[in-house]
């Protein structure tokens, strides 16, 4: 066979000239993350208890990676918001938020969560993005549990291609400016 016979052929599906021919870093740090979140639950009436259905046998949310349940925000990369969040309860949850170690990610269980829901009332926050960012939104009054796996596979998607370098950038700074968090 002459070098005549040999034809130039595209690079194999999925090989962008970085990283290894299998894979790239930020692919593997995405999937090891993905698979191994720690939802911290806040979670202040009914949707809370939708999600104690979720971590039972018929749900079972260890299949996806989130069995280990944290209550310190210091151990805890994804912090799950389910019920109702009055305005002076606002700043704790900032803080509980702010307590978190990169990268941490934030669910919004729930229509009081993600809106207020029904009480458009003076003292109930509507909707939790006013104090932190939200990545998932969970919709539902209160939501099923097959509701809640899905968000979390949801975030998961999201921490898969997210670049490891994501949190640092300014896109995610103006981000942050914008909710006034530093």
């Amino acid at each position: 066979m002459s070098n005549k016979d040999i034809k130039m052929t595209a690079p194999p599906e999925g090989y962008t000239g970085e990283g290894f021919f299998a894979t790239k870093l930020s692919d593997i740090v995405g999937l090891a993350r993905a698979n191994s979140m720690w939802p911290l639950p806040f979670a202040t009436s009914c949707c809370g208890i939708e999600f104690m259905a979720t971590m039972a046998a018929t749900y079972d949310i260890a299949r996806f990676g989130s069995e280990r349940m944290s209550f310190s925000p210091r151990q805890a990369d994804v912090l799950l918001v389910m019920g109702t969040i009055a305005k002076k309860m606002a700043p704790i949850l900032r803080q509980v938020y702010e307590q978190m170690s990169e990268p941490r990610w934030v669910i919004a269980v729930g229509a009081c969560a993600s809106t207020g829901g029904v009480f458009d009332t003076y003292s109930v926050l509507q909707g939790i993005d006013k104090v932190i960012p939200v990545d998932v939104y969970v919709p539902g009054c209160p939501p099923r549990p097959e509701q809640i796996l899905d968000g979390i596979l949801q975030l998961q998607e999201i921490v898969k291609k997210e670049s490891v370098y994501r949190r640092g950038s300014e896109e995610y700074q103006k981000l942050l400016n914008s909710y006034n968090i530093k």
